[in-house]
Protein backbone atom coordinates (compact mmCIF):
# COMPACT_ATOMS: atom_id res chain seq x y z
CA UNK A 1 0.00 0.00 0.00
CA UNK A 2 1.21 3.79 -1.14
CA UNK A 3 2.50 6.03 1.65
CA UNK A 4 -0.18 8.56 0.34
CA UNK A 5 -3.55 5.58 0.37
CA UNK A 6 -2.44 5.54 4.09
CA UNK A 7 -2.13 9.07 4.83
CA UNK A 8 -5.64 9.69 2.91
CA UNK A 9 -7.11 7.46 4.89
CA UNK A 10 -5.98 8.22 8.23
CA UNK A 11 -7.08 11.92 6.93
CA UNK A 12 -10.29 10.18 6.45
CA UNK A 13 -10.68 9.34 10.40
CA UNK A 14 -9.84 12.57 11.39
CA UNK A 15 -12.59 14.04 9.48
CA UNK A 16 -14.82 11.55 10.98
CA UNK A 17 -14.06 12.53 13.71
CA UNK A 18 -14.32 16.37 13.27
CA UNK A 19 -17.96 15.70 11.76
CA UNK A 20 -18.79 14.31 14.64
CA UNK A 21 -17.28 17.51 17.19
CA UNK A 22 -19.16 19.86 14.50
CA UNK A 23 -22.50 18.16 14.88
CA UNK A 24 -22.14 18.54 18.86
CA UNK A 25 -20.93 22.08 18.06
CA UNK A 26 -24.84 22.55 15.72
CA UNK A 27 -27.24 21.18 18.61
CA UNK A 28 -25.93 23.89 21.30
CA UNK A 29 -28.24 26.60 21.83
CA UNK A 30 -27.03 29.81 20.56
CA UNK A 31 -27.82 30.46 16.66
CA UNK A 32 -23.73 31.64 16.48
CA UNK A 33 -22.54 28.24 17.90
CA UNK A 34 -24.92 26.56 14.97
CA UNK A 35 -23.88 28.66 12.11
CA UNK A 36 -20.00 27.47 12.82
CA UNK A 37 -20.47 23.91 13.23
CA UNK A 38 -22.70 23.70 9.90
CA UNK A 39 -19.58 26.15 8.51
CA UNK A 40 -17.52 23.31 9.63
CA UNK A 41 -19.68 20.40 8.91
CA UNK A 42 -20.00 22.09 4.93
CA UNK A 43 -16.18 22.19 5.40
CA UNK A 44 -15.51 18.87 5.90
CA UNK A 45 -17.77 16.82 4.02
CA UNK A 46 -16.39 18.81 0.81
CA UNK A 47 -12.80 17.50 1.92
CA UNK A 48 -13.98 14.10 2.25
CA UNK A 49 -15.06 14.37 -1.02
CA UNK A 50 -12.61 15.50 -2.93
CA UNK A 51 -10.61 12.38 -0.90
CA UNK A 52 -13.08 10.10 -2.12
CA UNK A 53 -12.44 11.14 -5.39
CA UNK A 54 -8.38 10.92 -5.50
CA UNK A 55 -9.24 7.40 -3.96
CA UNK A 56 -12.00 6.15 -6.26
CA UNK A 57 -12.06 8.05 -8.90
CA UNK A 58 -15.69 9.31 -8.79
CA UNK A 59 -15.75 12.18 -10.96
CA UNK A 60 -19.48 13.84 -9.64
CA UNK A 61 -17.25 14.29 -6.08
CA UNK A 62 -15.49 17.37 -7.38
CA UNK A 63 -18.58 19.04 -8.52
CA UNK A 64 -20.66 18.97 -4.88
CA UNK A 65 -17.54 19.69 -2.99
CA UNK A 66 -17.48 23.06 -4.74
CA UNK A 67 -20.70 23.93 -4.34
CA UNK A 68 -20.94 23.16 -1.23
CA UNK A 69 -17.52 25.63 -0.83
CA UNK A 70 -19.50 28.00 -2.30
CA UNK A 71 -22.97 27.96 -1.02
CA UNK A 72 -21.83 27.65 2.41
CA UNK A 73 -20.70 30.86 3.70
CA UNK A 74 -22.72 32.32 0.64
CA UNK A 75 -26.04 30.69 2.99
CA UNK A 76 -24.14 31.82 6.47
CA UNK A 77 -23.95 35.35 5.09
CA UNK A 78 -27.97 35.50 4.14
CA UNK A 79 -28.94 33.94 7.50
CA UNK A 80 -27.09 36.36 9.27
CA UNK A 81 -28.42 39.06 7.21
CA UNK A 82 -32.07 37.97 8.26
CA UNK A 83 -31.35 37.50 11.68
CA UNK A 84 -30.06 41.38 12.05
CA UNK A 85 -32.91 42.33 10.27
CA UNK A 86 -31.66 42.52 6.91
CA UNK A 87 -30.93 46.28 5.34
Amino acid sequence: MDFLIVSEYILLVALAIFVLATIRITTRKTIAMSLVGVSGLAIAVAVILILLKNIYGVGFCTDIATALIILGPVGTIAFSRVLRGGD
